[in-house]
């Protein structure tokens, strides 16, 4: 019995390795619409040179990598999860405004390069000048890096 019982724990790990890292090539038309919406807004003038679907145990998301080099990530429904645009900064419209008053307030001559929100409802940011800062769901910076 012992011996079954590890030999199904060793498949179960087993499957679970082999389909936690599923990536698969979709076209920019599988996306979610809120993710369509989001490129067409935002980045509609950009090539997109790979989106993919990465299939996890217990979630699903996707990644849009543009010619540029920059790249978006979506969630499951959609929504945008992450945003990296290192030439030309992330697009001013979807940093909220208390980031970007903090921002042009502190390092005026810095650019957005990247912004994150995490499950919590806060936000990473990482700037031209190679900072990254870390605020909580209240807009408040809770951690600053270089």
């Amino acid at each position: 019995m012992k011996k079954l019982v590890l030999a199904v724990v060793a498949m179960f790990a087993m499957s679970t390795m082999v389909m936690a890292d599923n990536d698969k090539p979709v076209q920019v038309n599988q996306l979610p619409a809120k993710a369509q919406t989001f490129l067409n807004t935002y980045f509609k003038d950009v090539k997109v040179a790979l989106a993919t679907q990465d299939t996890e145990l217990f979630s699903k998301s996707y990644d849009v990598v543009f010619n540029t080099g920059d790249k978006v990530e979506f969630d499951k429904s959609g929504e945008w999860t992450e945003v990296r645009c290192r030439q030309t900064g992330v697009p001013a419209a979807i940093v909220p405004a208390q980031i970007a008053e903090y921002v042009k307030t502190t390092y005026p001559d810095a650019q957005i390069l990247q912004i994150e929100r995490d499950d919590r409802g806060g936000y990473e940011i990482k700037l031209s000048n190679r900072w990254e800062i870390t605020f909580n769901k209240q807009m408040q910076v809770v951690d600053i890096d270089d």
